[in-house]
């Protein structure tokens, strides 16, 4: 697919990841990106979903609109996250294939892997087992998005593919304390315990738990290789392929920051699944994608960014 000529929409393209790949997509000379806004269009909403599909009609719909926060965030409320991110999809979908849109990009989940998936996580491990229980219902949701994909190519020849996202982090990201995940968590708090200069900051879980991170701007030039260059019903893991502990994670961002209290590790708190990492040699392959940006380089830029960020909000 040639990105320059065609009529792109982006679902949740005001969002984090989203304003990173429209973007790019203005980088590669897209002249025509439509971003709907939940204020014109409840994509929950079939009525709201054909609209904007009969306002905007596309060649490619890049589908990143998601309900999505860290582990409080889905334990607090995982029917909300499951109905929500299971109706975007499904919607979003049908009505791609309905109005004729060449090929649609659909964002999975690493949480859609099972709990108990061996590391590194292959494509192939997808169905081995539940998603690790904390994000059970947000990542059902995910996969059901890559079962829709599928069944669509298979009826319909309607050329869907689906991503596995590891965990983003980057400028932009959500730094709100209800719904941000580990990165922008630590770093708001690190921040805020350095000029308070607290003698501590409790983090939850033992540490021990390991993540792989990918910086938004690798994941958004993933994406867009995706959509120029992949045709096929198996999904893709995009990620950076390593993974770091929390521990060693909060120690990085607690350095990067200035704090120089204690770090404090509360077993008692759920820490989610115990270990991810993918394999990443099927993008490597297919796609021509190896991240660019290494964990210290995109953190050091995302504290960068929020601090400045942060400044800026309380001078307003």
């Amino acid at each position: 697919m040639n990105l320059a000529d065609a009529r792109v929409l982006v679902t949740g393209g005001a969002g984090f990841l989203g304003r990173a790949v429209v973007a790019h997509l203005r980088a590669a000379g897209c002249a025509s990106v439509t971003v709907p806004r939940r204020t014109e269009y409840d994509l929950t909403c079939e009525a709201d979903v054909a609209r904007l599909f009969a306002d905007h009609p596309s060649d490619l719909v890049l589908h990143l609109a998601a309900d999505v926060g860290g582990i409080g965030y889905n334990l607090a409320g995982p029917a909300r996250t499951f109905y929500a991110n299971a109706m975007m999809g499904l919607l979003v979908i049908e009505h791609a294939r309905r109005t004729g849109v060449d090929k649609l990009v659909a964002m999975g989940s690493v949480c859609a892997y099972p709990e108990h998936a061996r590391v590194p996580f292959r494509e192939e491990a997808l169905w081995d087992g539940y998603p690790e229980p904390t994000n059970g219902a947000y990542g059902s949701a995910k996969r059901l998005l890559l079962v829709q994909g599928q069944a669509y190519r298979a009826q319909y020849g309607f050329r869907a593919i689906h991503l596995l996202m590891m965990n983003l982090y980057g400028p932009g990201d959500h730094f709100d304390a209800d719904r941000s995940h580990v990165i922008p968590a630590l770093i708001r708090r690190c921040l805020e315990a350095a000029e308070a200069g607290a003698p501590e900051i409790v983090v939850w879980g033992d540490g021990l738990a390991t993540r792989e991170f990918l910086y938004v701007d690798d994941a958004a030039r993933g994406i867009l290789l995706a959509a120029e260059r992949y045709d096929d019903p198996a999904p893709v893991n995009l990620g950076a392929g390593h993974e770091i502990s929390v521990r060693d994670l909060a120690a990085l961002i607690a350095e990067l920051t200035g704090y120089r209290g204690r770090l404090v590790f509360d077993a008692s708190k759920p820490s989610g699944q115990r270990r991810r990492s993918a394999d990443v040699s099927r993008a490597r392959r297919e796609l021509g994608f190896e991240a660019e940006v290494g964990l210290r380089e995109g953190l050091a830029r995302t504290v960068e960014w929020y601090a400045t960020a942060r400044g800026a909000a309380v001078t307003r």
